[in-house]
């Protein structure tokens, strides 16, 4: 098939499930390619000579040569390309905003679609669990050092992945019930279905990887305990962003006020959580989109989003916010809460100016500026402030790490290494609140880190590491 035929191919779109039917379950909204379709899309890809779409790619995924096999129909030779590089393709196809990274840098897009590269990505993944195919990798002789991993979300999943298939023993201490980090605690399953990703959890589980679930580091054991008294021989640290960001307002304690990561994991653990007829949402990132989401799934009928700037200027997934609009929640653009109104302790209105856009920093991102006496009260059963999370350093406990002003650890960005030099981070716990992608590469790096460590090599010796410390 010539360039221009192929030029010549309409982007695929995914069938979705009904509005009217998806606001009452949690069910996943897009469905996968079936395989005509995903050929039809894969022969849309230009094969370029310099593939931009794997600059754009945290991973480096070889994205031409897996979406070349899907198109010669070797769906499993497929799904092995991309293992390569990721250890999650069912889960970054699913939840990384791939208009910001592969997509946006694909050839295509400049004159029109990009290739629907996640969607490629999804069918092999889906593929492979559907058909029953092994996900499984050989295995290393058992080495005599081992290595604890604090979090189990993706960072912490690919470096146990990496270091167990290099022989190294690896327990992952996870402090909640649920395997998986925010994959399982913070995405809700319409955008994450457990049943699908859980045939690649067991996969990054084997070569003998270990999970002790509800064990909290820093309070059960301390990270010096991990070394001195249970024998580790190395830490990843990578415990992610839980912790919720607040509003900074008076009575942000009053019943009626949940935080957007502490409201997710409640839903997502199970807990059946109505509330009320009017939510508030604070904030324009894919959490707060997932969060409005949410409480239309569990009963609330009036849902709205507080955003203090415009659609433009929304981090969200395009994709996420077009759901959102479908599903009836309206956006409030240029507004923001300034005072929370409550009777006997619970929460009954929000009090919120007008903003405006001001002058513009370097990337092109304005700041919103108060419009002075604009104020106008939404009357609201609930709030969620849902503008960005912090990293929890309650691992830390006994342990002295330097860290920068936002609160994320300070590593050497080659190898990960912390001011503790038996003790590597990556994810969230470095980068702040990021994308899957960006969390398994840093696991894979810092699992790389930590055997030469181990081996008492260079860590630095013949490394070529992707930039992502922004």
């Amino acid at each position: 098939m010539k360039a221009k035929e192929r030029m010549a191919i309409p982007r695929q779109q995914p069938q979705e499930l009904g509005v009217a039917f998806r606001i009452k379950n949690f069910e996943e909204v897009t469905a996968c390619f079936d395989e005509e379709t995903a050929i039809r899309e894969a022969n849309r890809c230009l094969q370029c000579k310099k593939p931009t779409c794997r600059q754009g790619c945290p991973i480096n995924n070889n994205i031409p040569e897996f979406i070349a096999l899907l198109r010669d129909r070797k769906f499993e030779e497929g799904y092995w390309k991309i293992r390569e590089t990721s250890s999650l393709p069912a889960v970054c196809s699913r939840v990384c905003p791939h208009e910001f990274q592969c997509e946006g840098a694909c050839v295509r897009g400049k004159k029109g679609d990009a290739v629907a590269i996640g969607m490629l990505e999804r069918f092999l993944a889906d593929w492979m669990v559907t058909k029953g195919k092994n996900l499984m990798s050989s295995c290393a002789l058992p080495k005599d050092k081992m290595v604890a991993i604090i979090g189990s979300g993706p960072a912490g999943m690919t470096a146990a992945f990496h270091l167990a298939h290099e022989g190294y023993p690896c327990t992952i201490f996870e402090s909640l019930p649920a395997f998986g980090g925010m994959l399982s605690v913070g995405i809700p399953a319409y955008r994450l279905p457990r049943a699908i990703i859980n045939a690649e959890f067991d996969a990054l589980k084997n070569c003998g990887v270990q999970v002790e679930n509800n064990v909290v580091i820093g309070k059960d054991l301390t990270l010096q305990q991990l070394k001195d008294e249970k024998g580790f021989d190395a830490v990843f640290v990578g415990v992610g962003a839980h912790k919720s960001r607040k509003l900074g307002l008076d009575n942000e304690d009053m019943k009626g006020v949940l935080h957007g990561v502490d409201y997710l994991r409640r839903v997502n653990l199970g807990e059946n959580l109505n509330l009320g007829h009017n939510v508030v949402v604070v904030g324009g990132g894919n959490v707060a989109i997932d969060c409005a989401r949410t409480a239309l799934r569990t009963g609330s009928q009036n849902v709205f989003i507080l955003y203090r700037r415009t659609k433009k200027e929304m981090p969200a997934s395009m994709a996420e916010i077009h759901h959102l609009e479908e599903e009836g929640v309206t956006i409030e653009f240029l507004a923001a809460p300034v005072q929370l109104h409550g009777e006997n302790g619970t929460l009954k209105r929000v009090e919120c100016l007008r903003m405006e856009l001001g002058e513009c920093d370097a990337s092109g991102r304005c700041r919103p500026v108060v419009v002075e006496g604009s104020n106008f009260m939404i009357e609201a059963d609930a709030i969620i402030p849902a503008i960005s999370q912090d990293v929890d350093h309650t691992a830390d406990s006994g342990t002295e790490f330097e860290v920068t002003r936002w609160g994320t650890y300070i590593v050497d960005p080659e190898t990960l290494q912390t001011s503790v030099p038996w003790i590597f981070s990556g994810g969230d716990s470095v980068l702040g609140p990021q994308t899957a992608a960006k969390a398994v590469y840093q696991g894979k790096v810092a699992a790389e880190s930590i055997k030469r460590f181990l081996e008492g090599a260079s860590l630095k010796e013949g490394r070529e590491v992707r930039d992502l410390m922004e």
